[in-house]
């Protein structure tokens, strides 16, 4: 038996005496008893309640005896894909395979399929016709109604529909797995399970429903993007809790996909008491032979302080995940967690995190959120901060201050995002000085995205003016106190609306600023965001006008070649977008041109060391320059693939890795000295 940890084999399940299972949970990620993961939060809250559950992880998938582990579980099954959505934790935006599975012992790939959530259900299915199936997770949420396949190319109806499965518990889930764990066990058949909020379930009589929208049928919105676009927005704005209304997608032959409204945001003592749980905060010990898990490093020592985000980033899927509505853990709750970390005998005193999908957010945007819902018909953040809203740091610098003084601990830092417009409409800025004087590990990552305002809004981000207030008081700070620390910003290429125009300002800009950034974000039209319905109908849902989208792989490849037009991988790359752009003013000598020209030697047309003479070299920099590679950050499900698992979701990142310019000592170029000697 390994103790404190769930069963994951039929010898486990019988050495706790149990001769049947009420739940058996199918993940296709790891065990890992953490509560930074989903399984490990479900199968926990189940447990606590009395219910006997085992985990089958990453079953084989081209074997029906591997769902058969714990054999028939007397309510059902539960599915999920994992932390992430199985086509991102499997491809880069390139759609080539990524070689590594941070969810995966010794971080081996493969050990899942593509679309697991559908592949597991199907398998459950030619073993148990008549067992319930819920789906959860970040992939059946996101994928709950029809949605864009970015991955195929392809619109897809529910996953509902094409996993056989009988619910869907979509959003964090745990209010709602609760109501349908009882449900079933007090013998209600699963087809009549359609009042629970928080799921979403297939009928073929409507009758009985209220409160109900109907949206275009899957057939319209596959004949008619528009059509597309405009149930997109009216799904977007009916995820809360307060007023959000059933949503109704019909499909052919009389079948209805039904959407409730979500579950009731999670106070912050049922916050506390999913927190509370008795995890191994660990993966299996099964594991170790492997090496582990290798995404526990990223959130070994973190601390999740909140979820929900009101910040509406257009490329994340947040909103429809967790909700606009920030819920929090006490101070309590969240010391008391820290005082558990200093007790392992790796912790080196240093406190990686304390946040979630944004760190600075502890409370609802403003109090009516809490009575009435978000408003439909705004957002809090963009373009400018509502008035309603309430910028207050008090009690997240109350929380950092009582961290900072606990015995054992040299430094708390924060890493899963500060968003800076909020900070800036906060009056008081005494967090913004022990931001900057405790907080920063010599470099702050922001996410400005973007320079160009065009961009920005179709991003849903504040202008660029915002960010270069915020830069020059982050500036002043450090220079009163003393210190050199860098500001590292999140850059993306290819967004909707960016054009090679858009692109040039960006390395303009960048050129100004003096920096060159190692990792840059291509945009990754993952699952129900706002941004890859533009993507794939090239309309803005918001105002049904009509975006530029770059969608042909070689542009893409300029694009992210212009932010980092320093490397000189990439100087065909830059060339070639500058003068499509009508830019050639940037090739030259001047110290505002981005490259220098071409000289050729001698008469034989080659050209001399300041580029590639077009053999195998300059194909294997082309092929580099296409063939980014992910930043493997941390995330639990985190919808915006920053691989943020202390928050949920933070968007989906390729790099294109390190910088190789040099200086003639050999030296790597760093922010400190990347512009020195230019021109």
């Amino acid at each position: 038996m390994t103790e404190g940890f769930l069963p994951i084999s039929r010898e486990e399940m019988l050495e706790r005496g149990i001769s049947q299972m009420d739940f058996v949970y199918v993940c296709g990620d790891a065990y890992v008893d953490h509560p930074s993961f989903g399984h490990a939060v479900i199968t926990r809250i189940l447990d606590a309640h009395g219910y006997k559950i085992g985990i089958i992880a990453q079953p084989d998938w081209k074997d029906e005896k591997s769902i058969d582990v714990f054999g028939r579980p007397r309510l059902g099954f539960l599915v999920s894909a994992g932390n992430m959505d199985s086509m991102v934790n499997h491809y880069f935006v390139s759609k080539k395979h990524r070689p590594t599975d941070a969810y995966t012992p010794g971080g081996e790939a493969y050990k899942r399929p593509d679309h697991a959530t559908v592949v597991y259900c199907n398998l459950i299915r030619r073993t148990y016709r008549d067992v319930p199936i819920i789906i959860g997770g970040i992939e059946a949420s996101l994928r709950r109604m029809a949605h864009y396949d970015y991955w195929t190319d392809s619109f897809k109806r529910s996953i509902l529909l094409d996993s056989q499965a009988d619910l869907i518990s979509y959003g964090m889930g745990e209010k709602s797995i609760l109501e349908i764990a009882d449900a079933l066990n007090s013998g209600i058949a699963v087809k009549d399970i359609t009042f629970v909020p928080g799921i979403v379930y297939k009928t073929k009589d409507i009758s009985g429903i209220y409160n109900e929208e109907i949206l275009p049928s899957y057939d319209e919105m596959k004949a008619d993007k528009r059509e597309y676009a405009k149930s997109f927005m009216i799904q977007y704005n009916n995820t809360d809790p307060f007023n959000g209304k059933v949503l109704v997608e019909p499909y052919p032959n009389g079948v209805y996909v039904v959407q409730n409204s979500p579950q009731p945001p999670l106070t912050t003592q049922e916050m506390d008491d999913v927190y509370a749980l008795p995890y191994q905060r660990t993966y299996h010990p099964s594991y170790e032979e492997k090496g582990g898990v290798p995404a526990i490093r990223e959130i070994k020592f973190s601390l999740i302080s909140n979820r929900g985000c009101f910040g509406g980033c257009n490329f994340c899927a947040l909103t429809f995940h967790q909700g606009r509505i920030v819920q929090v853990r006490s101070h309590e709750s969240i010391v008391s967690e820290a005082k558990q970390l200093i007790q392992e005998p790796d912790f080196k005193g240093y406190i990686h995190d304390v946040g979630g999908p944004t760190a600075n957010f502890r409370a609802p945007s403003c109090e009516k959120q809490m009575a009435v819902g978000v408003c439909k018909n705004r957002q809090c953040l963009f373009p400018k901060p509502c008035p309603n809203m309430k910028a207050d740091h008090s009690d997240y610098l109350t929380l950092l201050r009582t961290l900072r003084e606990l015995p054992g601990v040299k430094k708390v830092f924060i890493r899963s995002g500060i968003r800076f417009d909020y900070l800036l409409a906060d009056p008081d800025d005494t967090f913004f000085k022990e931001l900057v004087e405790h907080h920063v590990s010599g470099q702050l990552k922001v996410a400005p995205e973007h320079i160009s305002d065009a961009v920005l809004c179709r991003m849903g981000k504040p202008e660029n003016a915002v960010y270069e207030k915020f830069q020059k008081k982050y500036k002043q700070l450090n220079e009163k106190i003393g210190k050199k620390q860098f500001l590292v910003p999140y850059l993306m290429s290819s967004h909707p609306g960016s054009t090679i125009k858009e692109a040039v300002e960006l390395a303009e800009y960048l050129r100004d600023l003096g920096y060159m950034p190692e990792q840059v974000q291509d945009f990754y039209p993952t699952p129900s965001t706002i941004s890859t319905v533009m993507y794939y109908t090239e309309i803005d849902p918001r105002d049904g006008k009509p975006v530029y989208v770059c969608k042909n792989p070689h542009e893409k490849a300029m694009q992210r070649a212009l932010i980092q037009y320093r490397n000189p991988a990439n100087y065909d790359l830059v060339e070639e977008a500058l003068k499509k752009a009508g830019r050639e003013d940037l090739i030259g000598y001047d110290k505002k041109c981005l490259i220098r020209p071409r000289k050729k030697v001698g008469f034989s047309g080659k050209y001399d060391g300041t580029s590639r003479t077009g053999g195998r070299g300059e194909q294997k920099a082309r092929a580099g320059a296409w063939d980014g590679r992910r930043s493997e950050g941390n995330q639990k499900g985190d919808p915006r693939g920053r691989k943020n698992i202390s928050g949920n979701m933070s968007g989906y990142t390729d790099s294109f890795g390190k910088n190789s310019a040099k200086g003639k000592s050999g030296r790597k170029k760093t922010i400190r000295n990347v512009h020195k000697k230019k021109g």
